[in-house]
């Protein structure tokens, strides 16, 4: 089955706010014959004052709690409508927030009963001044949040690995996400912040044991094509590293477009099979 398994709604207030069905219609035209949206779920409502970052990039991380109606009301519409012809899955991106596990589970034990695939990733850590900061927003953002940090980046890799390893043990309850989003997110910006390319021994060692744990509990990890076309990532998350340890494990690789606009749909797709027939 062909599938996109990881794509936004024009709902997102950081995308292109065209539209979902178009989307759906051009995944269509690619020939996939399952797509899935996954919406970034609202964040919590008391992480506004543990975050440390710009403003915008906490309003612009997700959904409001008033818009979340109006996305089943949507997808379960264009689920029906387009049914004949592609297989659509509704969920969410959950954001894994270290103390916040109370919230983000009573958030999936109320609604994860009308999804059908989730994702959990990790957008913001824990930097200077005892607060989150956005990893992904923009440089400036990352350089104010992880500047002591930025000498010694292989301590910033673990700091983020260490999370990804809390999120995956974490009791999220029965909904929890069962694919595990762009893993190597904390390297969008290694261009510009001169980051090094590899995961150094010890963190190969921390991403074996994310990924043992992945392959006991049967779970999915995002092959995520969108940090090629990210002007100072330029490489696909997971990276190689990390991708091939996943297939030694049996961890799967299910391809993501993260699509925010049409013309993401699909994005990248081919390069899966670089691994598929390693």
């Amino acid at each position: 089955m062909k599938i996109d398994g990881h794509t936004h709604t024009e709902l997102c207030p950081h995308g292109s706010g065209e539209p979902v069905e178009k989307m759906i219609q051009r995944a269509l035209v690619l020939g996939f014959d399952h797509y899935c949206v996954t919406e970034h779920a609202p964040l919590p409502q008391e992480f506004e004052k543990r975050y440390k970052g710009s403003k915008e990039g906490l309003t612009t991380a997700s959904l409001a709690w008033n818009d979340l109606q109006a996305y089943f009301s949507m997808m379960e519409k264009l689920k029906k409508k387009y049914a004949s012809k592609i297989k659509i899955s509704i969920g969410f991106e959950v954001d894994y927030l270290p103390g916040f596990e109370d919230e983000i589970k009573n958030f999936l034990d109320e609604y994860g009963s009308r999804t059908q695939q989730n994702i959990l990733s990790v957008h913001f850590m824990q930097g200077k001044k005892d607060g989150f900061w956005c990893l992904d927003y923009t440089t400036a953002d990352f350089a104010n949040g992880f500047a002591h940090f930025l000498e010694k980046p292989q301590e910033l890799y673990q700091m983020y690995l260490e999370l990804v390893y809390q999120s995956v043990t974490s009791d999220l309850g029965k909904y929890r996400p069962q694919r595990i989003g762009h893993m190597s997110l904390i390297k969008k910006y290694q261009d510009y912040f001169k980051l090094p390319e590899l995961f150094d021994a010890d963190n190969m060692d921390l991403i074996r044991k994310i990924l043992e744990v992945l392959s006991i509990q049967k779970r999915e990890l995002d092959f995520n094509t969108a940090g090629m076309y990210k002007t100072y990532c330029n490489e696909f998350y997971p990276g190689e590293q990390i991708s091939r340890l996943a297939i030694q494990n049996k961890v799967p690789l299910v391809f993501g477009s993260d699509a925010h606009s049409i013309e993401e749909v699909g994005h990248g797709y081919h390069l899966k099979n670089i691994f598929s027939k390693s």
